[in-house]
């Protein structure tokens, strides 16, 4: 298949395939006399399975070591688990992070019940103060979905 009939078939932008065969996630297809890709059932099984992997929010280095697994069935899958539970891991931290965020956002929320003018708007105030006062810096963030460039 063509690349656009693989975009279809894993409902994955062409851009995105061609992202993952230069990162080396997809090997490099075939190519026709005419300089076209040509795509097997294995690169569609492959990219579907990076594609499930990213939904789980794991990071594109992860399911490169996920992928290297997969390319050796024979190899102990110890490392595989240890990587899942790192994930788990960092998906508890960013939904304790989120839970904050909530709990910040609901406080700022009750700041202004009603229309009003923008001057007296409880929430720009608070969101005001929060700045100048730098009550509150920027958190880091170990394992975020922004930072895994998202495709």
């Amino acid at each position: 298949m063509k690349i656009g009939e693989l975009s279809q078939a894993a409902t994955t932008p062409v851009e995105t395939i061609r992202y993952y065969e230069r990162e080396g996630l997809l090997p490099a297809p075939q190519r026709t006399q005419g300089n076209f890709r040509v795509y097997q059932a294995a690169h569609l099984e492959r990219l579907q399975f990076i594609r499930h992997c990213r939904s789980l929010d794991m990071s594109l280095d992860e399911v490169r070591v996920l992928l290297r697994f997969k390319d050796a069935p024979d190899e102990n899958c110890g490392h595989v688990n240890a990587l899942l539970d790192e994930h788990i891991g960092h998906v508890s931290q960013r939904i304790q992070e989120l839970k904050s965020l909530e709990k910040h956002l609901k406080e700022l929320r009750l700041r202004c019940s009603e229309s009003r003018p923008a001057e007296q708007c409880g929430i720009l105030a608070g969101l005001s103060e929060a700045v100048s006062d730098h009550a509150a810096p920027a958190k880091e963030h170990s394992h975020l979905r922004h930072v895994h460039g998202r495709r």
